[in-house]
């Protein structure tokens, strides 16, 4: 767990985190980001205030790991394309978002942001996938969801950038150093993700540690 400013990271593994802190009325939230294969000190722990998907792929929107964290008052926003995938849970708040869409959920501010592939297949600008921005004790936390290196994430402007670096499907360490000293430049800190799952190794996380200058990189072990 990485813990800056009173918010406490947990890197679930994949593109997966566990983030708690306070909301705009100093609240306390446990939020949940693309839970997917979480080790089993996640099993049964149905603590998740809200979830965030970023998209409907498997390794993002996994019924049997969002079983194991959400409980009958959480709230879940995601990438319009997975609501009907996640009816079966039958939880009372379910809102699906666009790029460029902004909600609130819980006292927290969610806009959903564009992610998509600029040389790949895999995650086109035309399904509306997205990655997401929202402030937890008064810090913008971007997680960047599966993307390349695009210029919307120029505007963004967070303290905290959470980004994929493993390549095939989403940028490589090169390309999301480059992301982070040019286009989001992050206030506080990088931490990288997207590996040691489908694909990536953490040689990527070191790489691309190496190569940012715009901030510190903190690399997580999984929780």
């Amino acid at each position: 767990m990485f813990e800056h400013e009173d918010i406490q990271i947990s890197w679930t593994g994949h593109d997966g985190f566990k983030i708690r802190g306070t909301n705009s009325q100093n609240s306390q939230l446990t939020i949940y980001v693309d839970p997917y294969q979480l080790s089993p000190k996640y099993h049964n722990q149905n603590d998740a205030d809200v979830v965030l998907l970023t998209h409907d792929h498997f390794d993002h929107l996994s019924i049997d790991d969002l079983k194991q964290i959400v409980n009958n008052n959480t709230s879940i926003a995601a990438a319009t394309e997975c609501v009907e995938k996640l009816a079966e849970l039958k939880l009372k708040e379910i809102r699906g978002l666009k790029p460029g869409e902004k909600t609130i959920v819980k006292g927290l501010t969610i806009e959903a942001v564009p992610a998509y592939n600029t040389n790949k297949k895999f995650h086109p600008k035309s399904d509306g996938k997205i990655g997401f921005v929202f402030s937890i004790n008064g810090r913008r936390i971007y997680h960047a969801g599966d993307t390349d290196m695009i210029p919307e994430m120029e505007s963004i402007g967070p303290d905290i950038a959470l980004v994929p670096v493993s390549g095939t499907y989403v940028m490589n360490a090169e390309e999301a150093a480059d992301a982070v000293n040019d286009l989001i430049r992050p206030k506080k800190v990088a931490i990288p993700m997207h590996y040691n799952a489908i694909v990536g190794t953490e040689e990527d996380a070191k790489k691309f540690k190496n190569l940012v200058k715009a901030c510190k990189v903190e690399i997580l072990s999984k929780d």
